[in-house]
């Protein structure tokens, strides 16, 4: 209660609380509550419910409201909440159905914010080994949420150089399908269409890959909320996101070599499960 799960996070609470401090990594598990942390779901990115760019000033943002909320709806789903209440802000409110489901974590380390970066289920999960260590391989990822939520459509892929290349090629494989098939929000996807870029809260109306709204997002509000595109291509390049395109093994230091501007339009020009980010 009181979190404000999405699509792609949701709170964990471990048996034991001190557990998180054997995740390797140089990034420590910002805990929060009586011993739990926020999960950030591997190999997936969900529209932002709410979305507030560190550093930056200006109202809280949020993708369209009807998909990006199916997501955070159908994740609880599959770890096996009943449909919980909201409030006007996001959290969940008391009492949830159940109160507590037990899940698993299958982890090699936290974001830069403190989030696990996990595969999830309900469940005890596979079992590891007597070190504590467990090959996870694609048959044991499709029984994830993080596969399921892929699979029917309701997050887009993500992928960073940390996820093994065997699982990357089988979510890739996952969202196609997905797309190809029509499912979940790929029907109203206009990632790769001209959209529209439009003032603070919204900043675009139309679903498109969350990690191309978030620096749009970013690049208004730094913008005193003007939306227009004039400085957006400069600003990508200053951001610098480091990443490879996987079918040409062309590595970049800016999305703007993979964004097209058109005056008060934009548009992402390449597959994004084509994309593995640096970080």
């Amino acid at each position: 209660m009181g979190t404000r799960p999405d699509g792609d996070t949701v709170r964990f609470y471990p048996d034991d609380p001190d557990a998180w401090r054997t995740i390797p990594g140089p990034n420590p598990i910002v805990i929060r509550g009586p011993g739990g942390a926020n999960l950030r779901l591997e190999g997936i990115d969900a529209l932002e419910t709410h979305f507030k760019p560190p550093f930056v000033s200006g109202p809280e943002l949020h993708q369209p409201k009807a998909p990006a909320e199916a997501a955070a709806a159908e994740l609880l789903r599959l770890l096996g909440f009943d449909p919980v209440q909201r409030t006007p802000s996001g959290k969940v409110k008391a009492p949830t159905n159940p109160a507590a489901v037990r899940g698993y974590v299958i982890t090699r380390g936290a974001d830069p914010h403190g989030r696990c970066i996990a595969f999830t289920g309900p469940g005890d999960g596979p079992e590891a080994d007597a070190a504590g260590e467990l090959f996870f391989t694609p048959a044991m990822m499709r029984e994830t949420v993080n596969h399921k939520l892929l699979a029917k459509g309701f997050v887009y892929p993500i992928f960073y150089r940390t996820l093994f290349p065997d699982l990357r090629t089988d979510l890739a494989a996952t969202a196609v399908k997905a797309r190809t098939d029509g499912e979940g929000l790929w029907p109203l996807d206009k990632t790769h269409s001209n959209t529209v870029v439009t003032a603070p809260p919204t900043v675009n109306e139309d679903v498109i890959y969350p990690k191309f709204y978030r620096r749009l997002g970013e690049y208004v509000l730094e913008n005193d909320g003007d939306p227009a595109l004039d400085g957006f291509v400069v600003y990508l390049r200053r951001k610098a996101d480091r990443f490879t395109i996987l079918s040409t093994g062309h590595f970049s230091t800016g999305l703007d070599l993979i964004i097209e501007v058109n005056d008060h339009k934009v548009r992402w020009t390449h597959p994004v499960e084509d994309i593995v980010y640096d970080e």
